[in-house]
C-alpha cells in the first residue's frame, strides 16, 4: 500500500511538475533534505522508483505516472472543499483526521466513530477539533440528538471518502503493475442481475482472474446509489431510472427487459387464452416497493385503463417470496420478464397472457462521472456488457 501521508503525496506531485526537488522545497518553505526523505519513502513503499532521476531532471517512470493520475484525483476533489473552508487544510490536514471526520460525520457520535475506527474516543475526538480549529469555524452541531455535521462538512466528508477511493485504486494498479492482486471489485446489484446477468459473469470473471476480490452488494436502488456515490460500491448492474437520479453519474444501457405478469401454474387466469383489467383487478397482487421502475410499470397497466390501481398488495422486490406467495395462493406477482423466464421455463410459474410488451424498462451499468476504473475493475464491466442478452 502506498503511504496515507498526505503531504508526501502532495510533495510527490509538486515534483512530478516541477522536476525538481530544489523548486519543490522552496515552493513548500522545507529544506531539500526533507523533500529527499519524502520523496525515498514514498518510493520504497510504493515498491519502486518513481522518477528517473537525470542531469535536467526528475521524470516520472511508469510506476510514478500511476500513482501521480490517482494523487491528482484524489487532491482535485479535496482542494475545493478545502480552499472553502481554510486553504491552510491543504497543508496541515492528515488522513487520519480525515477518517476521523468521515466517522463522526457518518455515525453522528464520538464513541460510535472511535469503535468503528478503533480507536479511543479521545483521539477521534482531538482529530476533529484539530480540524475544526485549522478551520476557525465549527464543522459539526452538538445537539441533544447527537453531532450534527454542517453543510460545508458534508462536502468534505463526500470529497474525502472519494479521495481515499482514489488512493485505495492506485494500490489496486500498482499491485497490477509488479503482477500481483490488490483491492476488489464491489457490485451493486439489483434483483435482475443477481439472478440473470452476474452469476454468468462472474463464472466467466473467474476463468480470468481466479483468486482477485469480488463482493456483491445487495439493496435497495436508493442505498446503492448512495454507496456508489460514497465510493464504497464501483458500479451498479440493474434497472436504469429515466432521467438519470442525479447529475454526477452514468447510465450505460445494455438491453430492455419487460413486465412479466404472473401466477401459479394452474391459476384461474394462467388457463385462459386472454385476460382483461377488470380480471387482474379481481385478485391480489406481489410486486416491487413503491418507486422502482417495475411497481411504476405495473401502476401503468390500470391506469392507462382508467383504473384505480390494486389495493390488496404484498411488496416485496424477492423473487423466491413471491414464488411462495403465488404458489400457496391465488396472488398475481409482477416482475422483470428476463428474471422470471427460468421459473417460467421449469414449470414453476406461468405467464399470464397479457401484453406488456409496450412497457420497456432499460437495464444497464450505473457508475460515478468521474469514475476512472481499474484494468479489472474495467474487464468485469465488460462481461457484464458482453453476457447482456443484446450484448
Amino acid at each position: 500500500m502506498i503511504p496515507r501521508n498526505l503531504r508526501h503525496l502532495r510533495f510527490f506531485a509538486a515534483v512530478a511538475e516541477l522536476k525538481s526537488l530544489t523548486a519543490t522545497s522552496e515552493k513548500w518553505h522545507l529544506s531539500q533534505p526533507a523533500v529527499t526523505q519524502a520523496i525515498n519513502k514514498l518510493e520504497r513503499e510504493a515498491g519502486g522508483p518513481l522518477f528517473d532521476r537525470t542531469r535536467h531532471g526528475f521524470f516520472l517512470t511508469p510506476r510514478g505516472e500511476i500513482l501521480l493520475k490517482r494523487v491528482e484525483s484524489a487532491f482535485a476533489l479535496l482542494d475545493p472543499i478545502l480552499g472553502e473552508i481554510s486553504p491552510r487544510l491543504r497543508i496541515s490536514l492528515t488522513y487520519a483526521q480525515l477518517q476521523a471526520l468521515i466517522a463522526v460525520s457518518e455515525s453522528e457520535n464520538f464513541t460510535l466513530a472511535a469503535r468503528r475506527l478503533g480507536l479511543a474516543q479521545p483521539t477521534v475526538h482531538r482529530a476533529v477539533t484539530q480540524i475544526e480549529q485549522e478551520a476557525a469555524r465549527t464543522l459539526f452541531e452538538r445537539t441533544s440528538f447527537g453531532i450534527l455535521p454542517t453543510r460545508l462538512c458534508q462536502a468534505l466528508a463526500q470529497a474525502a471518502r472519494l479521495a481515499i477511493y482514489e488512493f485505495d485504486q492506485a494500490d489496486a494498479e500498482l499491485a497490477q503493475f509488479d503482477g500481483s492482486e490488490a483491492g476488489a471489485v464491489v457490485i451493486g446489484a439489483m434483483p435482475l442481475a443477481r439472478s440473470i446477468l452476474l452469476p454468468r459473469a462472474l463464472a466467466r470473471f473467474r476463468q480470468q482472474y481466479p483468486t482477485f476480490a469480488v463482493r456483491i452488494i445487495d439493496g435497495t436502488y436508493d442505498a446503492l446509489l448512495g454507496d456508489l456515490r460514497r465510493g464504497s460500491i464501483d458500479f451498479l448492474v440493474g434497472a436504469l431510472r429515466e432521467p438519470a437520479p442525479i447529475e454526477d453519474v452514468i447510465q450505460e444501457r445494455l438491453f430492455d427487459d419487460r413486465l412479466a405478469l404472473l401466477a401459479r401454474p394452474d391459476h384461474p387466469l394462467a388457463k385462459q387464452t386472454s385476460v382483461s383489467v377488470d380480471d387482474l383487478l379481481a385478485y391480489p397482487w406481489v410486486v416491487p416497493r413503491l418507486g422502482t421502475p417495475t411497481r411504476t410499470q405495473f401502476e401503468t397497466l390500470f391506469t392507462s385503463e382508467g383504473k384505480a390501481t390494486p389495493q390488496r398488495l404484498i411488496e416485496s422486490g424477492s423473487l423466491l417470496l413471491m414464488r411462495g406467495v403465488l404458489s400457496e395462493s391465488d396472488h398475481l406477482g409482477c416482475i422483470s420478464r428476463h428474471q422470471s423466464k427460468p421459473e417460467c421455463d421449469h414449470g414453476l410459474l406461468a405467464q399470464i397472457p397479457f401484453s406488456t410488451d409496450h412497457l420497456i424498462r432499460p437495464i444497464g451499468l450505473t457508475y460515478r462521472g468521474n469514475w476512472q476504473p481499474t484494468r479489472v475493475q474495467q474487464q468485469m464491466m465488460e462481461i457484464v456488457s458482453e453476457l447482456s442478452p443484446d450484448g
